[in-house]
């Protein structure tokens, strides 16, 4: 099983960037998607998520901003990020769970990518 996060780059303050991660060895369809953030000095954090059945978790910090989506034909999950900001500065992992769950605990994701790191800046 793999998870390949990509889209990663240097963004100005009020820019978009739209992340993806590309799920291998498993079907999207069976599995929660979640994006999880890290910031330099900072714990983990969960963004979003979309569970195996379409429905959705977004974090209080990024409502209105970012939104998550999925395409199953491509077995990829998106993230576009608007409006970025400097606190958005962090590298961005995708990880599978627990098909029906909606949820940010990182105990319920198995399977996690190396992530793509985000910079905003001016």
């Amino acid at each position: 099983v793999q998870l390949q996060a990509s889209g990663g780059g240097l963004a100005q303050p009020g820019g978009s960037l739209r992340l993806s991660c590309i799920l291998s060895g498993i079907k999207l369809e069976y599995w929660t998607i979640g994006w999880f953030r890290q910031a330099p000095g900072k714990e983990r954090e969960g963004v979003s998520c979309i569970s195996a059945d379409g429905r959705l978790h977004v974090a209080n910090a990024v409502k209105g901003r970012f939104t998550i989506s999925r395409d199953t034909a491509k077995n990829t999950v998106y993230l576009q990020v608007n409006n970025l900001q400097p606190e958005d500065t962090a590298v961005y992992s995708c990880a599978a769970g627990t098909g029906l769950l909606v949820t940010m605990d990182e105990n319920d994701y198995l399977y996690w990518g190396r992530g793509t790191k985000v910079t905003v800046s001016s």
